[in-house]
C-alpha cells in the first residue's frame, strides 16, 4: 500500500529524511516510532502529499506521489484521512458540521451528506451529539469527531499523528479500540505515529523505528518487543546490562489479552514485556521484574484470569529470559 525507497528531504541545510525506506502492506495497522526530530511527521506529510520530497520513490496505493500535479494531488488526498493530536476541529461549527465539512467542500448532495455524517457519528459512538459544539465535548469525544471527519470521504488510508497523546490513558485506550474496530470493519490501512510504546505494542501489527531520518528497525510488533533490538533500546533510553548484573525477571503464561501488558505497565508503573505467544495467539507470555511479582499476581487475579509461571522449557521463551 505504501512503499518508500531512499527518500531524501531537506529544509534549507537541515537534512530531515536521509535515504528513508518504508513498506506498509494494505489493511495493516502500522506504527511509526522515533525520537523528536527523527522524521516521523515529515514522512507522514510526504505520504499524504502535503510535503514534497527531494529524491527517491514514494508509491502510495500504486501512485508515485512526486509525479502528481496540483489537481491530481487534490484528488489523491481524498483517499487519505488524517487525525491530529490537537483534534483540529472548528469551534464555531457543530459536531455535525465539522464531520460534514469535507463532503461540502467536495460538493456532495445534501441527502448524501446527512446520511453519511449520521452513519459516521453512529460508528464512533456520538450519534447523540450532532448539534453540540467542540467546547461542550470531552477530549475523547473531540477525537472521535476528528476520526469521523477523517473517514467522511471514505479514504483507503488513515494517518494518525500522535492521535492519543493528549488523552488520559483510559480514553486513549478507547480511541485505540475504535481505530482497531474501524480497521477490522473497513479494511482501511492505518499508519500511527506515536512516542508511546504502549500504544504501538497494544494496537499495531507491524512497526518501524526511525533514527536520524533513517529506518533503524522494522518488522512485526511482537517480534520487535520480544527481541529488543538496539533501535528499541535506544528509543526507550535503555542500555543492555551485562548478563551477570541483569535484574531477575519472571515470565508468566496467561490467556491472550492484547491490551493487558500496556495497561498493567501504566497502572502499576512497572516494565512489562510480551515475550511470546502460543496456540495461534490464544496464549501470551509476559515478562517483568521479579520484585513486582506480588503486585502483578494481584492485578491479574483481580481480572479473574487463569495464569501460571512459565516453565523452564516453556515453548516460545527467548533464550535470554531468566526463568522463574
Amino acid at each position: 500500500m505504501i512503499i518508500a525507497q531512499n527518500i531524501e528531504k531537506t529544509f534549507g541545510e537541515l537534512r530531515v529524511l536521509r535515504g528513508m525506506d518504508l513498506s506498509v502492506r494494505k489493511g495493516c495497522v502500522f506504527g511509526l516510532a522515533g525520537r523528536s526530530g527523527a522524521g516521523k511527521s515529515t514522512l507522514l506529510r510526504c505520504i499524504n502529499g502535503l510535503e514534497s520530497y527531494d529524491s527517491g520513490s514514494l508509491l502510495v496505493d500504486g501512485v508515485e506521489v512526486s509525479s502528481l500535479r496540483e489537481r491530481e494531488l487534490r484528488e489523491f488526498r481524498r483517499n487519505i484521512g488524517m487525525v491530529f493530536q490537537n483534534f483540529s476541529l472548528l469551534e464555531r461549527l457543530t459536531v455535525f458540521e465539522n464531520v460534514a465539512l469535507p463532503l461540502r467542500c467536495w460538493k456532495h448532495k445534501a441527502g448524501h451528506i446527512d446520511r453519511k455524517v449520521r452513519e459516521l457519528l453512529e460508528l464512533v459512538g456520538l450519534s447523540g451529539k450532532l448539534g453540540q459544539k467542540p467546547r461542550e465535548l470531552s477530549g475523547g469525544q473531540k477525537q472521535r469527531v476528528a476520526i469521523a471527519r477523517a473517514l467522511s470521504l471514505a479514504p483507503r488510508i488513515l494517518l494518525c499523528d500522535e492521535a492519543t497523546s493528549a488523552l488520559d490513558p483510559k480514553t486513549a485506550q478507547d480511541i485505540l479500540a475504535l481505530l482497531r474496530s474501524i480497521n477490522g470493519q473497513m479494511g482501511i490501512t492505518i499508519v500511527m505515529v506515536s512516542h508511546q510504546m504502549s500504544v504501538l505494542e497494544s494496537s499495531c501489527e507491524e512497526m518501524s523505528i526511525l533514527e536520524n531520518g533513517r529506518l533503524a528497525c522494522s518488522g512485526p510488533v511482537r517480534e520487535i518487543f520480544a527481541q529488543q533490538p538496539a533501535a528499541l533500546r535506544n528509543l526507550l533510553g535503555e542500555r543492555p546490562a551485562p548478563a551477570a548484573e541483569a535484574a531477575p525477571t519472571v515470565t508468566i503464561r496467561l490467556p491472550a489479552e492484547p491490551e493487558l501488558a500496556a495497561q498493567m505497565a501504566r497502572d502499576l508503573g512497572i516494565e512489562v514485556t510480551i515475550v511470546g505467544s502460543r496456540s495461534g495467539g490464544s496464549l501470551t507470555l509476559l515478562r517483568f521484574p521479579e520484585p513486582d511479582f506480588a503486585a502483578v499476581a494481584a492485578y491479574i487475579n483481580g481480572r479473574n484470569l487463569a495464569w501460571r509461571p512459565a516453565l523452564p522449557d516453556e515453548p516460545g521463551l527467548p533464550d535470554d529470559v531468566v526463568r522463574h
